[in-house]
């Protein structure tokens, strides 16, 4: 299995566009997969550059309903007319910043044909499960991180195809380019239309995430987990998982780096997971953190990571890493 990352906060190559996203091209044995699609097309623009066929992938996952993560799927669509695309049922509810800057999708994709809407656990395939562990229990409170969602009336009579409440159709950046240097918030999506929408009867409501979903690979008795920013606790998707390697977000970025930080770097680092992550961890969290975990490392835009077959330490999987990413661990 190999890991590209196609659009990150970040990069080592003066080639690649960047911008505050995520976008990651899995492939394995079996399958050839686009998960989540940062804010712009930069990730297509990426993948040309990188000679990764965006016309060859066999189905895409959108990981939750944020602008940064599910913005450039217009772009995907124009780009491969086949592939089916899996988001939860709840991804085109409106989702906000604060009390007024909407950080959703555009809500004019939502009838696309090849959108296929997901609840609970779902089958992709061989070794592909997609799951949004809205019933797993939880040892420690959820945050909602500030992040708001619209609510009218009852929050789950949305259908199952996907409809939902009105939504501006614009996004405002979810966090500000002072906290992601090397990102650009904007993207293609101009700073448009704020608060609720006119004549929505809707009230703002803390976010409940229950539009994020994680994709577990499984592939040569090796469980892969992805996770786009882990907004429901990257301990709790740890311990729900228990994966040999994790590759995405933390949500960690703009945490002071004090004890808290030192104890769930320590948490995590109690489990034989390996992990890769990025985007919203935090370039100076991710540096504080590695003082505390032995097998953290960043994955940043142009980097790609093999995964091999059994062979390393006991839990460990063996990885083989590019040249450029072995010195991006060594910042």
């Amino acid at each position: 299995m190999k890991v590209v990352s196609l659009l990150e906060n970040t990069s080592t190559r003066s080639d690649m566009r960047t911008e505050h996203g995520l976008s990651l091209y899995i492939e394995t044995g079996k399958h050839k997969i686009l998960f989540d699609m940062g804010q712009s097309d930069a990730f297509a623009a990426n993948a040309d550059t990188l000679g990764v066929d965006l016309r060859a992938v066999g189905l895409a996952v959108l990981s939750h309903g944020h602008y940064d993560h599910g913005g450039g799927l217009a772009a995907f669509l124009e780009r491969n007319s086949s592939a089916p695309v899996y988001l939860s049922r709840y991804a085109f509810e409106p989702h906000y910043h604060g009390e007024g800057r909407y950080i959703g999708l555009n809500p004019a994709l939502r009838g696309s044909a090849q959108l296929h809407f997901t609840e609970g656990e779902t089958r992709l395939g061989e070794g592909l499960t997609l799951c949004d562990c809205n019933q797993n229990t939880r040892e420690r409170p959820l945050d909602s991180c500030g992040l708001q969602m619209a609510q009218r009336g009852s929050f789950g009579s949305n259908q199952s195809d996907g409809s939902a409440q009105p939504a501006p159709q614009m996004a405002q950046p979810e966090d500000s380019p002072e906290k992601n240097p090397g990102g650009s918030p904007q993207g293609d999506l101009a700073a448009g239309s704020q608060g609720i929408p006119d004549g929505c009867a809707c009230t703002l409501v803390p976010e409940d995430f229950r539009h994020e979903q994680y994709l577990l690979v499984e592939e040569h008795s090796r469980r892969v987990l992805f996770s786009g920013c882990s907004h429901k606790g990257i301990l709790e998707i740890v311990r729900w998982f228990r994966p040999d390697v994790l590759v995405g977000g933390f949500h960690f970025s703009g945490l002071p780096l004090d004890d808290t930080l030192a104890g769930y770097a320590a948490a995590l680092d109690g489990y034989p997971t390996e992990y890769y992550t990025c985007h919203c961890t935090g370039s100076a969290q991710f540096q504080f953190m590695q003082q505390y975990m032995k097998r953290l490392h960043y994955l940043s835009c142009g980097q790609t990571v093999g995964i091999l077959k059994p062979g390393g330490g006991a839990g460990i999987p063996a990885l083989k890493m590019d040249k450029t990413l072995a010195a991006q661990q060594r910042v």
